[in-house]
């Protein structure tokens, strides 16, 4: 299981961008292409099938690109396409709405209704992680959801933040997937994008439990990882940030096999043990790497790495630096 990619590059240079524009339309969408860097096409295209969703990646030089109402009509996945942009700035059109899109935008189109986008030239090729969402599984009101298209969505912060890592996570890790680890990820994937954008439209309300409280447990790990270096990081503190009871967090917890205490000194224990490995840290004190992730003493992080791994920070330390050297 998971992304498989392909390159233009494989192909002679006359051939990669007819190659390239069948492998859209057929994949994702028919479309009508145009690119000053036609002679020598050099572009990708991946995907991952989710079970319950498809994610495409795409790496391509600046191009435009058309959906007409005679390409709708030949064929329409009747999907919306939610983007996460990388690379160079792209532009798309549709429903009465222009907008200009760079690195860490989310932005998202309707399949059924014609639109215009491309990318400009750049340092660097455009590239974009496409999740497609069928419609028949979106429980938000149409006409909200068509008020987002073609919309800058900035993933800089909160929610969006969230589900941007988790698409760049998630295609990173895709060649260690499971079937198991599809069909879950398939619907956590979904659940995501659905809680971004009911998020996006005030509409929190029209999702299911289980998706409204994916989300929740999507920011409070979030929140943890950035404040893991606070010592009076406790359930009552998350609890409270994102107003909840101690209890109901305790639960959404269990539902995953764990505590929130445990979590947390596992989290700051894999920090610990990166940091100790890392030869650029090898002159930082252990006490120092203990109280930047949550361990007020080095005593503390020593009796809770022993019995985690099995030898103290310092032996650890020691290891790992010497088979770095030794390589």
């Amino acid at each position: 299981m998971g992304l498989v990619t392909l390159h233009s590059t494989d192909l002679p240079p006359g051939e990669r961008f007819d190659w390239w524009c069948d492998l859209i339309s057929r994949d994702v969408a028919p479309i009508r292409v145009a690119s000053g860097h036609a002679a020598d096409f050099r572009a990708s295209a991946g995907a991952i099938d989710l079970d319950a969703v498809q994610l495409t990646t795409m790496s391509f030089p600046a191009l435009s690109s058309v959906r007409t109402p005679a390409l709708i009509r030949r064929s329409d996945p009747e999907r919306y396409e939610l983007a996460l942009i990388a690379g160079s700035t792209m532009w798309i059109s549709q429903g009465g709405n222009d907008t200009r899109m760079a690195a860490g935008d989310l932005v998202m189109w309707d399949t059924s209704r014609p639109y215009e986008g491309g990318a400009f030239d750049g340092p660097s090729p455009a590239r974009a992680i496409i999740v497609h969402l069928p419609k028949s599984e979106l429980p938000l009101p149409s006409g909200k959801v068509d008020a987002l298209v073609a919309g800058r969505m900035p993933a800089g912060g909160g929610i969006g933040a969230i589900l941007a890592s988790y698409l760049k996570t998630l295609v990173r890790e895709a060649s260690s997937m499971s079937l198991p680890d599809v069909k879950r990820l398939g619907a956590a994937t979904l659940d995501m994008a659905l809680a971004f954008l009911a998020h996006r439209l005030n509409a929190q309300d029209r999702l299911s439990p289980e998706t409204r409280d994916l989300a929740l447990m999507a920011r409070i790990r979030a929140f943890v990882e950035h404040n893991l270096g606070d010592p009076d990081l406790t359930p009552h503190a998350v609890a409270q940030r994102h107003h909840i009871s101690v209890r109901y967090l305790q639960l959404l917890f269990q539902r995953q096999g764990t505590t929130l205490t445990a979590w947390i000194r596992r989290r700051r224990l894999e920090h610990c043990r990166a940091d100790l490995a890392d030869p650029r840290l090898a002159g930082q004190p252990i006490n120092v790497i203990a109280a930047r992730w949550g361990f007020p003493r080095a005593a503390d992080l020593s009796r809770s790495f022993r019995a985690k791994y099995g030898l103290p920070p310092k032996d650890y330390r020691h290891e790992a630096l010497t088979r770095t050297t030794n390589r």
